[in-house]
């Protein structure tokens, strides 16, 4: 089995590291997303390419089989808000890309939502635990939000944040 306190690797780093313009390209992305470092942009990578890598498996399928096993990938990348329109072919699922994946984590839909001036503050914000979802404190900034979800982020319960905005309201 393996040690319950190593859990497994959730990445996959690049095959060939010194590429410029890979490399150009994850500069831009991480200070696009705020993220801390490249390994968060390997998970949502190495996620994406899992994605589609099923999505390229029930294309060997039967067609009733990949009817079957395409609905219930289509309807699980729906609820995670990665694809837009439920109703969508496996070909849409080929076309996702790990931006697709960043767009929908906490430190993104933040600052998304006005609630951070900066996609770094949204970060802070996030660790400091000044974020909740549905009162729920998470103090994750790469935490996946799912579509059900994205509504219900807002300020944490007693955050100064949260006050200053009530009163913000108030007045203005």
């Amino acid at each position: 089995m393996g040690d319950p306190k190593k859990p497994r690797k959730k990445w996959e780093g690049p095959k060939h590291p010194w590429i410029k313009e890979r490399l150009e390209r994850e500069r831009e992305i991480l200070g696009r997303y705020g993220l801390r470092n490249k390994k968060e942009l390997w998970k949502a990578e190495t996620l994406a390419r899992r994605l589609r890598h099923r999505a390229r498996a029930l294309l060997g399928l039967p067609p009733e089989a990949r009817r079957e096993a395409a609905k219930v990938l289509v309807e699980k990348l729906y609820k995670m808000g990665i694809i837009d329109n439920p109703n969508v072919d496996v070909d849409a699922i080929l076309g996702i890309t790990a931006e697709d994946i960043l767009e929908r984590r906490l430190q993104t839909i933040v600052y998304r939502k006005g609630l951070a001036r900066t996609i770094y503050q949204a970060r802070q914000l996030i660790a400091h635990g000044h974020i909740a979802i549905g009162g729920r404190r998470v103090t994750s900034p790469g935490y996946l939000v799912s579509r059900e979800e994205e509504n219900l982020v807002d300020y944490a319960p007693g955050s100064p944040f949260k006050e200053r905005a009530q009163k913000e309201e108030a007045s203005g």
